[in-house]
């Protein structure tokens, strides 16, 4: 029998604030132990939280680019549970008026695009973070608070690269959008996976499994896959599954039971006494949305158009909002034609240098400006190709204009086809074992004397305008 596979995923994501979510402790990742706390992230009596502006507006741009309705009416609860990670003993969170409804992310499936319905986001704070050694464990605190914004899927993902796809696609926006790093090594981004199979021809889902925390996208592919074939073979030997809740152990590689499932009355819900329902306006909504970067998706397809590069590269540059931003700088102070040669200049030499130097282009010295005059430089043929790499790693490292560097150091391309061909006659002259190589058949002996003439004009010569001068000397 064949069964078919349904994943929703509840994506938590920490949101860039420089405070905690209903205090003024600092976010600062890798401090000691428990400095970073107060008496409202411990939950002391009588310690009042008060909401962070920020993470409000963070999490409505979230919404906003994901294509949610923003709630104007939204309100936090409590949720109860008893668990070292959480002082106060419950987590304020949403659960009857969340931020944001509906919305979704389109990924790019074998059979085209499919759109990954969202059934809403809320707000919440963060709990604690507990650390085992071996014979015992210790809670850390810093995080405790922290603004986290959960995403809720809907269950519309049918296999685990579909999930994969989600997951990159969402954290590409969100990256885009500024409100969060979505660093999963530092667990900025951390999802619960809920995975369920059922027969085919069956339309009511299969019973729920929820894979619990997973903080990298290879572990949840992994956990996964485990748990599809766990669930597929119980059902095949005629075993009943059970809602529950697992975790994923990737030294076994399997998923192990951790407890039942709980329901939302579990966690006797109720509303938040010590904070007011959050209201927003039409004219704030508005002005957030104005602020709002493009698409990624819709990014590609515009650069394609408007600069003439190929799907490929405008994927390439558009994955990191900053590099994407830097080339259209860049080729928008360039004649337009030059689109598809300022692309590859990024992508080859700019982008080498950053994984050398292990920069972003933001850190770097090199400005849009000064890539643009040399492009410009290279495509007038002021200066030919080698010269322009010779200059872009300067230029990156201390900065300047090319132009300056050019007229300084005398680097301009020696063009003057009188000068070129005394060098040509003088590399000729000078191996008469080549030339006979090339007149014996040997083609390849003219780049050998294309070589001599860009030594003898210390790298200055137009190569192209050589290799034309070496080929009619040599057929003479």
């Amino acid at each position: 029998m064949k069964y078919l596979t349904t994943i929703g995923l509840e994506t938590h994501v920490q949101l860039k604030t420089a405070t905690k979510m209903f205090c003024s402790c600092s976010l600062k990742f890798g401090e000691e132990p428990n400095t970073n706390i107060c008496p409202v992230c411990l939950g002391y009596p009588g310690a009042l939280p008060l909401a962070n502006r920020e993470a409000i507006k963070l999490t409505v741009l979230s919404g906003l680019m994901l294509g949610c309705t923003i709630n104007k009416h939204s309100t936090f609860d409590r949720k109860n549970y008893f668990y070292p990670d959480m002082a106060k003993d419950y987590q304020i969170t949403q659960n009857t008026h969340p931020l944001c409804l509906g919305g979704g992310v389109t990924i790019q499936t074998p059979n085209g695009p499919k759109l990954i319905r969202i059934n809403h986001i809320h707000l919440e704070e963060d709990a604690a973070k507990i650390n085992h050694y071996g014979q015992f464990s210790g809670v850390d605190y810093n995080r405790g608070g922290t603004p986290l914004m959960e995403i809720v899927s809907e269950p519309d993902l049918s296999s685990q690269d579909e999930a994969m796809a989600y997951l990159q696609a969402l954290k590409q926006i969100l990256v885009y959008t500024g409100v969060s790093d979505c660093n999963l090594e530092e667990g900025n981004m951390r999802s619960d996976v809920n995975v369920s199979i059922r027969p085919e021809g069956q339309t009511t889902l299969g019973t729920k499994v929820e894979i619990k925390n997973m903080n990298t996208f290879k572990g949840i592919y992994a956990a996964a896959t485990y748990e599809i074939a766990r669930q597929t073979y119980a059902l095949t030997h005629g075993k009943v599954l059970v809602q529950e809740t697992r975790r994923w152990d990737p030294d076994a590689n399997e998923t192990q039971s951790m407890r039942s499932k709980e329901n939302a009355h579990d966690y006797r819900y109720f509303p938040e006494p010590d904070l007011v329902p959050i209201a927003l306006s039409d004219e704030q909504i508005a002005e957030w949305r104005s602020s709002l970067p493009e698409l990624p998706s819709a990014r590609r397809i515009r650069m394609m158009e408007e600069y003439g590069i190929p799907e490929y590269d405008a994927g390439v540059l558009a994955d990191a909002r900053e590099n994407a931003d830097f080339f259209e700088a860049t080729a928008r102070l360039c004649d337009k034609q030059l689109g598809k040669i300022v692309s590859n200049w990024f992508m080859v030499e700019v982008m080498r240098l950053l994984s050398e130097t292990g920069k972003a282009i933001g850190a770097c010295a090199l400005t849009p400006a000064a890539l643009a005059e040399l492009v410009t430089l290279a495509d007038q043929r002021v200066i030919n190709g080698p010269t322009a790499k010779e200059l872009l790693p300067e230029l990156f490292e201390k900065g300047g204009m090319p132009k300056t560097l050019v007229e300084a150091r005398g680097l301009g391309q020696v063009s003057d086809t009188t000068a070129l061909e005394a060098f040509v006659q003088q590399a000729i002259a000078s191996n008469p074992k080549s030339v006979e190589d090339y007149k014996a058949g040997k083609k390849a002996a003219a780049g050998y004397f294309v070589g001599q003439v860009m030594k003898l004009s210390k790298g200055k010569a137009d190569p192209k305008l050589v290799g034309e001068l070496v080929a009619r000397a040599l057929e003479q």
